[in-house]
This record gives structure tokens, C-alpha cells and sequence, in this order.
């Protein structure tokens, strides 16, 4: 099940010896708030993903398949998208826009997919244009395989980064036992591409016999959250632990974080997963959610229009319905504040153009938060 959201979030926290920053920083409800949480669009079941386009509209995705595009108080469905195997946690998922999409239209997408062996499905990358309220010149650039049935675990966000690379997460589906730490293998792992698919020949593993060469890093459990840092362009990583231990990384090359090794977090039914918080060669969090907080969507805040806010890191929080912003010194977490407190499930959290900082709950729509 996905993560945190059905079972009880209080257990006995595992005694580490390591150098990770726990989640000691008690959250901060703000007695005034600055904002106000605008609707801008409503009656929306799920919004994975949504980028905001050049000339002016919202581009988002409903897990359901459906992609749609808002502007100007009007909703339009785009049409001919690739089939999404719907079910549990997988279906139309991320969107984002090519860094230079002004020039060349290019949009990237991520969904679970049918085709390839197996039953089920599993995650997929394409790229497309729009025109005229479809999607054409699909291209797949990335299929994750074996298929598999069970509903969890898909990942999966997408970024560029700065020197325009393609990266991507997929979840370890289920699988937590064979997938992450198996290079060989799709699942728990960062991807990066050109972004045409093509595979860049300094990827860490392009070298090894059998690997899956478009992997970046690996040791991750599901990973929903991803974003550059404005100042040092490293890219940032957040993923769902299991009863606790949803962690957020700085993303390197070659690099194993651990899944599920090491582990702030215990099974579901209480049990232990691993006596291990640390070991050599694999990676620490740079901070650790306890009770989890099941964290979907990520954005850094360098927006005039919040002067509180800038340089803060936002967190979107599935189970426990709120929007965390989270105060970072030198890379530590050094204050955390609950916003938007109870409005529902946060799927994503994304900074536009504009500046302003648009959230999107599950069951009502996505907001638009308005400096008073």
C-alpha cells in the first residue's frame, strides 16, 4: 500500500549510530498565515503532475489517463495519449516541459504501462507535442521491466537538469527484496537520459555487463519528489519510506542509498526490516521523516512574492494533508512549518513562472497561494 496512509504511524524508532539528520525538528503550525489558498481549478480526483506553459495555461495529468490543459477560467482534454494501465498507486503520472520547449514543443510524460513481458505494468517515459488539443509525434524513451500486477510503488517525477539530461524515478515496485539493489534490474533507481532516450556514455554503469545502463543511482525505495537546487543545480530526491523513514537525498552518481539495507523504517505490521541505519558505501539522508509523513511533490521557493519563504524547500504531505515548508542552513533542516493544514492530500507542489506557488490536492483541485 502506499506507504504510510493505511496503517499506524507510531512505533518504536530504531537506535542508529549514524550521522543522519532525524526528523527532531517538531513542525511548526504558523498562528497567522500569509497567504490565502486560492482555487484556481476545480473538481479534480487526482493531479500527478502539471507544468505551466510559456504563452500562459496549466498542463496537468489525472492518474486516471486523462491529460488537460487550463487557460483563462476554460478546462480542455487533450486527446490521443498512449494507454495507462490505471490501478493502485500507477497511472498517468509526472509532466515536464523541455528546458528549451519553446523552441522545439518537446513534452515528457510518465505512466504505467502494459507493454513488454508480464502482466501488469510498469513505468514508462515518452515525449510528445501538442497540437491541436493532441498528443503527437510520440516517442517512448524508457520502459521499465518486468511487468508486474502489484499497484504500488511506480515512482515517479522527471527533471532536467542543468546541462539538460533527462531524469527520472521509478519505484521498486513492491519488489523491495530483488529490485533496488540489483543494477541488473528496473526499480528503486534514478535514470538519466538524453533526452532524445539515448543512453550518455558517462552513466556509472554503462560498462558493466548486464546492467541497465540508464541508471544514475540506486538503493531507493519509491521516489515522488525531485528537484534542482537553485543555487548548487545538485539534484534533490524524496522518496516514501516504509513505517517511517521517508528520507530526502542529494542525488550523485553511482550512488547507493541503501534500500532496503539500511533503513530508518520498520514493516508495516511493526516488525523490524533490517537492524541497520548505515553502512559503508551507502548513502545517509540528508534528512528522515519519523513518523512518515508519505511526501508527494517538491519545490524549491526562490519566488520574490514569499520574502519568508525563499531558499525554503516545499513538501507536499499525503498522510498527514498538508503542505510542509521546510527552512534549510548549509543543508540541514533547521525549521518545519505545516501549511494548508488539513486541506487534503498534497500530490505535487510547483513554483510558476510568475512566481506564484500553485499546490494540487487530491478530491478538489489545485490552488493557487496569494500573498496577503
Amino acid at each position: 500500500m502506499q506507504n504510510s496512509l493505511l496503517f499506524p504511524i507510531f512505533f518504536v524508532v530504531l537506535l542508529s549510530t549514524s550521522c543522519a539528520q532525524t526528523s527532531d525538528k517538531e513542525i511548526k503550525t504558523p498562528e497567522t498565515l500569509d497567504f490565502t489558498a486560492e482555487l484556481v481549478i476545480d473538481d479534480i480526483e487526482n493531479a500527478w503532475g502539471m507544468v505551466f506553459l510559456p504563452k500562459g495555461g496549466i498542463l496537468y495529468s489525472e492518474k486516471s489517463g486523462k491529460l488537460k490543459f487550463y487557460n483563462s477560467g476554460r478546462v480542455r482534454e487533450i486527446e490521443n495519449l498512449p494507454e495507462v494501465y490505471n490501478r493502485g498507486q500507477g497511472g498517468l503520472m509526472d509532466i515536464e516541459l523541455h528546458p528549451n520547449y519553446e523552441n522545439n514543443g518537446w513534452i515528457y510524460l510518465s505512466y504505467a504501462s502494459t507493454e513488454g513481458n508480464g502482466k501488469g505494468g510498469n513505468t514508462a517515459i515518452m515525449r510528445a507535442k501538442l497540437s491541436n488539443n493532441k498528443l503527437v509525434q510520440q516517442e517512448k524513451l524508457y520502459k521499465a521491466s518486468p511487468n508486474s500486477t502489484r499497484g504500488q510503488h511506480f515512482g515517479s517525477r522527471i527533471e532536467f537538469d542543468r546541462d539538460g539530461y533527462l531524469l527520472f524515478s521509478i519505484g521498486e515496485r513492491g519488489n523491495r527484496d530483488v529490485n533496488p539493489q540489483d543494477i541488473t534490474r528496473d526499480g528503486g533507481k534514478i535514470y538519466r537520459l538524453y533526452d532524445d532516450g539515448r543512453i550518455p556514455d558517462d552513466n556509472p554503469f554503462v560498462d558493466q555487463a548486464e546492467a541497465k545502463k540508464a541508471i544514475w543511482s540506486y538503493g531507493h525505495r519509491n521516489p515522488q519528489g525531485l528537484a534542482l537546487h537553485p543555487e548548487t543545480g545538485q539534484l534533490w530526491e524524496h522518496e516514501h519510506g516504509p513505517r517511517g523513514g521517508d528520507e530526502i537525498n542529494i542525488i550523485q552518481k553511482g550512488k547507493n542509498y541503501g534500500w532496503p539495507i539500511i533503513t530508518y523504517g520498520i514493516n508495516y505490521s511493526g516488525t523490524p526490516i533490517t537492524d541497520e541505519t548505515s553502512r559503508p558505501g551507502m548513502e545517509q539522508p540528508l534528512y528522515q521523516w519519523t513518523p512518515s509523513i508519505a511526501p508527494s511533490g517538491m519545490a524549491f521557493v526562490t519566488s520574490d512574492k514569499y520574502p519568508k519563504w525563499k531558499g525554503s524547500l516545499l513538501v507536499g504531505s499525503l498522510a498527514f494533508q498538508y503542505l510542509e515548508r521546510l527552512e534549510l542552513h548549509n543543508n540541514k533542516v533547521v525549521y518545519r512549518e505545516k501549511l494548508m493544514d488539513g486541506m487534503g492530500r498534497v500530490r505535487n507542489v510547483r513554483q510558476a513562472p510568475d512566481g506564484f506557488i500553485y499546490v494540487s490536492v487530491e478530491g478538489k483541485g489545485i490552488y493557487r497561494l496569494v500573498p496577503k
